[in-house]
C-alpha cells in the first residue's frame, strides 16, 4: 500500500506519512516547490517551474532535478509523476489540509454545518498560509503565494462569517473571533459590526464605543470615508436562508479548476462569469445577493468563479475572452445541461454571445446587463484608454496591501450612489478575490475583447438592460449590443450605477423587465 500522506500548507508547511511527520528539506525553494506542486494538483512544464525558482543564469534544470529528488524522498517516490517535459504530484483527495477546509465549506450554510466544525475550520483557517516561506527575490513565486494566502483569507472570512451567523454560536465565539480578526484587518466591516452590537446588547457601552473609534480611525486612513453605521445590520432578507448552494469543481481542457454553484430549483439559469466573483461571498453579499435570490427564486441558477479569481484555480496560465468562453463550456458541460437562457453582466455579456452563437441549439435566450461588445482598447476614447492604463498600473502597485484606495477606484465607478457600507464592503471583496496581478490580467484581456462581428449570429430572444448613467461602460454601448442584435429587446434603467444595487429603484425595474422576459418565452 503507498503510504498515506497529509501537507499541512495553513501555517508552516509540514509533512507527515501514515501519521508520522516527516523532516522537509532544509532549502526553501525545495519546500516551496513542494507546496506548489501540492495546491496546483496539476501537470506543470518543466520550464515554468524553474522560470518560477531558479531564474538564474547557471543550471535551474539541474537545480529542479536535485529538488524533486529531495521532494521524492520526503514523500514517497509515487507522489512525484514526472516526464521529461511535466511534474504532477499526485495525492489523494483531502491530503492538503486547506483543501480539506476549503471541502468542508462547499456548500453548506450556517444552518448546515455543525458548530464544532465551524470553530475548527476558523481555528484552522486563521494560520498564514505557507508561514516563513516568503522569497521577495522570486517574483513569480511571491505572487503565487500572495493569491494563495488571499485565498486562504477569503476562507477564513467565509467560516468567521456563517460561525456569527450560526443559531447555536455563543458570545465567546463572537468575541474571540470578532477580535481576532479585526487584529488582522482592521478596517473589516464583518467583524467590527457584530463586535459593537454584542458588546452594547451586553451592556459594555463604553468599549463598543472604542472599537466604533477604532474602526473609524482604520477606515478614514484607509481612504473609506464615510465610515459603515456599525449599528446597521446589513444581513440579507431572511429567505435567503432558505436556499441551500451547491458548490462543485469543473476541470477545464488546460487543467484549470473551475468552481461553480446551484441554488435553487427549476429549469437552469446560467449566469456567465464578470469582474469579480466569489461563490461565497456573493451570495452572501450586499451588492449581488438580492439579485441572486431574485434569480433563484423560481430557476435553478447556475454560476461560476472565472480563472484568476473566488474559489477557481488562481495561478493559470492563460486568461482571456477565448479561456472565458471555455470555461463557461467547462461547467455547461459538466453539469450535463442541455438547454438554458444565459444572463451575463458587464463582460460576462461579450462570453455569452460568443457562446450562444458556438451553442445555438444550447441557448434559449440571453439577458445582458450592462454589456458591451468591445473593449476599452478598441471602443473607448483616447483620455479613457490612457485612465484604464493608469489604472491598471496603480492595480499592480497596491492591490493586495492594506490600503484600500487603490480598490477603491473601482467601487467608486462600478457604484457611485452605492451606500458607504456598499462601497466598503466591495473594498474588501476585491482585495480577496484576486491577486494583483491577475487584477491586472483581468483589465488587460478586457481591453482586447471585440465580439462585434457576432451581434447579427445571435438568433435568440435577448434582453439588453443598461443604466443611463452608467460610469463604467457607457449607455451607447449597451444600445449598440441591442441595436445589433437581430430582434433584441432594449432597456434603459434610471441608474448611475454599474451594479444595480438592491436598494434602488432600477433594480425593481430590471427584475420585473428580466421576469417579463422569462415568462415570455416560458424560461422558468
Amino acid at each position: 500500500m503507498h503510504p498515506a500522506l497529509s501537507i499541512s500548507v495553513l501555517g508552516e508547511l509540514a509533512l507527515t506519512r501514515d501519521g508520522i511527520a516527516v523532516a522537509l528539506p532544509p532549502s526553501r525553494k525545495t519546500r516551496a516547490l513542494l507546496a506548489y506542486l501540492a495546491l496546483s494538483d496539476r501537470p506543470h512544464r518543466r520550464e515554468r517551474l524553474c522560470e518560477i525558482f531558479w531564474d538564474l543564469p547557471d543550471d535551474p534544470r539541474g537545480s529542479l532535478r536535485w529538488s524533486l529528488s529531495k521532494i521524492r524522498s520526503a514523500t514517497g517516490h509515487d507522489a512525484v509523476q514526472a516526464d521529461r517535459e511535466r511534474v504532477q504530484m499526485a495525492l489523494q483527495a483531502g491530503a492538503v489540509d486547506l483543501e480539506r477546509a476549503k471541502a468542508s465549506l462547499a456548500g453548506k450554510s450556517s444552518d448546515f454545518m455543525a458548530l464544532d466544525d465551524l470553530r475548527a475550520a476558523v481555528q484552522d483557517l486563521s494560520r498564514p498560509v505557507l508561514d516563513g516561506l516568503d522569497m521577495p527575490q522570486s517574483d513569480l513565486w511571491q505572487n503565487w503565494l500572495t493569491g494563495i494566502r488571499a485565498e486562504g483569507a477569503a476562507l477564513w472570512q467565509a467560516a468567521a462569517t456563517r460561525l456569527f451567523q450560526h443559531p447555536d454560536h455563543t458570545d465567546a465565539d463572537v468575541l474571540r473571533w470578532a477580535r481576532g480578526w479585526l487584529a488582522a484587518d482592521p478596517f473589516a466591516v464583518i467583524p467590527a459590526r457584530a463586535l459593537v452590537q454584542l458588546l452594547r446588547r451586553t451592556g459594555k457601552v463604553s468599549e463598543a464605543d472604542e472599537v466604533t473609534r477604532a474602526f473609524r480611525d482604520a477606515s478614514q486612513a484607509a481612504g473609506l470615508s464615510p465610515m459603515p453605521d456599525l449599528l446597521v445590520d446589513p444581513t440579507p432578507a431572511p429567505r435567503r436562508a432558505d436556499f441551500h448552494q451547491t458548490i462543485g469543481f469543473a476541470q477545464a481542457t488546460d487543467g484549470a479548476r473551475i468552481a461553480y454553484a446551484a441554488v435553487g430549483e427549476g429549469l437552469p439559469l446560467v449566469k456567465a462569469a464578470n469582474w469579480l466573483n466569489h461563490l461565497e461571498l456573493d451570495w452572501q453579499s450586499p451588492i449581488w445577493g438580492r439579485s441572486f435570490e431574485a434569480l433563484a427564486s423560481r430557476n435553478q441558477l447556475i454560476r461560476y468563479d472565472e480563472r484568476g479569481n473566488g474559489l477557481s484555480d488562481w495561478d493559470v496560465a492563460e486568461i482571456s475572452q477565448a479561456a472565458f468562453v471555455r470555461d463557461l463550456e467547462t461547467v455547461v458541460d459538466t453539469l450535463k445541461l442541455r438547454r438554458f437562457p444565459v444572463i451575463g453582466m458587464s463582460q460576462g455579456c461579450a462570453v455569452g454571445i460568443e457562446y450562444a452563437v458556438r451553442h445555438p441549439e444550447r441557448v434559449s435566450a440571453l439577458i445582458l446587463i450592462g454589456g458591451y461588445a468591445a473593449g476599452w482598447r478598441i471602443a473607448a476614447t483616447p483620455d479613457e484608454r490612457e485612465r484604464r492604463e493608469a489604472v491598471m498600473t496603480l492595480t499592480r502597485l497596491g492591490w493586495g496591501t492594506s490600503t484600500a484606495a487603490y480598490r477603491h477606484i473601482f467601487s467608486q465607478t462600478f457604484m457611485p450612489d452605492g451606500t458607504p457600507e456598499d462601497l466598503a464592503w466591495f473594498d474588501e471583496f476585491q482585495r480577496l478575490t484576486t491577486s494583483a496581478d491577475n487584477a491586472y490580467r483581468f483589465q488587460d484581456a478586457f481591453g482586447d475583447i471585440d465580439v462585434r462581428h457576432l451581434l447579427a449570429q445571435v438568433a435568440v430572444p435577448t434582453l439588453v438592460l443598461h443604466a443611463r448613467e452608467d460610469q463604467r461602460i457607457r449607455l451607447d454601448q449597451g444600445r449598440d449590443l441591442a441595436m445589433s442584435i437581430p430582434g433584441a429587446r432594449f432597456v434603459t434603467l434610471e441608474s448611475r450605477n454599474h451594479i444595480i444595487l438592491g436598494h434602488e429603484p432600477a433594480w425593481e425595474v430590471a427584475m420585473t423587465e428580466i421576469s417579463r422576459f422569462m415568462d415570455e418565452h416560458r424560461l422558468r
